[in-house]
């Protein structure tokens, strides 16, 4: 009779788990003492026994797990997690040489340069349990050994090629418009048609190609590339749609094989790829009509757009708190954030994350609000630090002791004129506006309020309708909205000052 073997499998050991496997397959007799700190096998009767390292789920999830790779499958991946978040969480084991965002499915995957780097990372991780911005994240070894193209298009859907493309556009710091796309898109072949709206994933278009070859060919070259240097980052699947319906011909929305569509509704609009998918046509002050979501202040929306939404709104988006992380701590309060976030709509309350000091939550009057936030501001330079600006999942901030509430603050800007300040709503700029100064204000003055915050360029003080406004241009983007921040609402010689971007580039 064979003497019973004996295997000590250590948690996190892949070498041994192998072996554990072969003694499975031959069907080996493996006692197990319980005091041991390691967990053995018994497969006597087809039974598993284990010590209290692990239960036996995971065992037999470990025993099934893919054979080591250098491709890691990271899951549970948040819309709130970044790029930049997975590298950090896996640049202390050796280089990555790839990552794909699979946004559809909260995935991710990852490439090390090497299998040991790999190995390395998950059995650190098999100990302590990853955690991105207060979400844990699930590794394991991936089923492919090298990241290829192919394999991230197999990963991102499992549907067949057809002609209609899904396009995710993340980080989107540039407006991204139909004729942006198409001069992306159209050398891989005749574009028919897109769309643009708004998901819950982020920007997202559908790009209808007259054949399905050129679709796939699009998809291939285009995969995980950015549009701009450093940003809009493209992520491509198939769409399960047949056939796209355009109604108009503008900046959300393109048929090339009609050009004589009109560019603006008439009527209820029965195109609705968006979330919310619910609009109506609103009249604006000239003769043409805009559709726009069904929201209190919809008639200061269509008076300030006449001729459409600015470029990336979809004005579908619902959720009115954003989440607002990689702020810096120390130069961060409730009232400077307010005063940044209240260019782009009414602030309701703001509440700073005491557990994670870079993190805040703004909820603003309305998903629209909301929305022109999250499109202006995410990717900001403040601080020496680049902001991320998302939508929460927590749809209000409940009142509590650290949360400070602005809701019946009159320093809350679209109170009054709010068509006038949603036409002013645009990226960070260099050149700032002062308003409400008091009439005898020089401009030695104004610079000497403003300087600590960067090297002023050029000034320019005058009179609009009897009171006294000023343009200031900084260096840089981040020098001005530093200013803002922290000068908006002060007091200059007895007035309190308003301060918005300038869309003005120049003096």
């Amino acid at each position: 009779m064979d003497r019973p073997i004996c295997i000590s499998v250590r948690r996190g050991s892949y070498v041994n788990l192998k072996i554990a496997k072969a003694a499975l397959n031959r069907n080996w007799q493996i006692p197990i003492p319980h005091s041991s700190p390691n967990f053995f096998f018994s497969f006597s009767s087809l039974s598993l026994s284990l010590s209290l390292s692990l239960c036996l789920k995971e065992v037999m999830w470990r025993m099934t797990e893919p054979l080591p790779s250098k491709v890691i499958h990271v899951r549970n991946v948040g819309h709130e997690i970044s790029e930049n978040d997975l590298l950090q969480l896996f640049q202390p084991f050796g280089v990555i040489t790839k990552l794909v965002m699979l946004r559809a499915k909260n995935q991710a995957l990852l490439q090390m340069q090497d299998v040991p780097a790999a190995v390395n990372a998950l059995q650190f991780y098999s100990n302590v349990q990853p955690s991105i911005r207060g979400r844990n994240v699930y590794v394991q070894f991936s089923s492919h050994q090298e990241l290829t193209t192919m394999d991230q298009n197999s990963q991102a859907r499992g549907d067949e090629p057809n002609r209609i493309l899904l396009v995710t556009i993340h980080h989107v710091l540039y407006p991204i418009t139909v004729d942006v796309l198409h001069q992306v898109f159209s050398p891989h072949g005749v574009v028919e048609k897109i769309v643009t709206f708004q998901k819950s994933a982020g920007f997202q278009a559908l790009i209808q190609y007259k054949l399905p070859q050129t679709a796939i060919s699009a998809r291939s070259s285009l995969q995980g590339r950015n549009i701009y240097d450093g940003c809009c980052q493209l992520d491509i699947q198939f769409s399960n749609l047949d056939e796209l319906q355009v109604n108009y011909n503008n900046e959300r929305s393109r048929d090339f094989t009609n050009p004589n569509l009109p560019s603006e509704p008439k009527g209820k609009s029965q195109q609705g790829y968006g979330d919310a998918g619910a609009m109506y046509c609103l009249q604006g002050s000239g003769p043409r009509g805009v559709g726009f979501p069904q929201m209190g202040n919809a008639a200061a929306i269509a008076a300030a757009f006449p001729s459409g939404l600015p470029p990336g709104i979809s004005g579908t988006n619902d959720r009115c708190t954003v989440l607002v992380s990689n702020v810096n701590p120390d130069r961060i309060d409730e009232d400077k954030l307010f005063n940044l976030f209240s260019i782009y709509g009414n602030i309701v309350r703001i509440k700073l994350l005491r557990n994670k000091p870079d993190h805040a939550l703004v909820q603003m009057g309305d998903g629209f609000q909301a929305e022109l936030a999250v499109h202006f501001l995410k990717g900001a330079m403040l601080f020496g630090q680049r902001l991320e600006v998302n939508y929460s999942k927590h749809q209000n901030i409940i009142t509590g002791p650290e949360t400070r509430d602005y809701s019946s603050s009159n320093l809350n800007r679209f109170n009054r004129n709010a068509a006038k300040n949603y036409r002013y709503c645009c990226f960070p700029t260099k050149m700032i506006h002062l308003s409400t100064l008091p009439q005898d204000v020089t401009e030695e003055e104004i610079v000497a309020h403003l300087e600590e915050h960067g090297p002023i360029v050029n000034t320019k003080l005058f009179e609009m309708n009897g009171k006294k406004q000023a343009l200031v241009l900084f260096e840089n983007e981040e020098q001005a909205t530093e200013a803002l921040m922290c000068k908006h609402a002060t007091s200059l010689g007895g007035s309190i000052v308003r301060i918005s971007f300038s869309q003005v580039q120049s003096i």
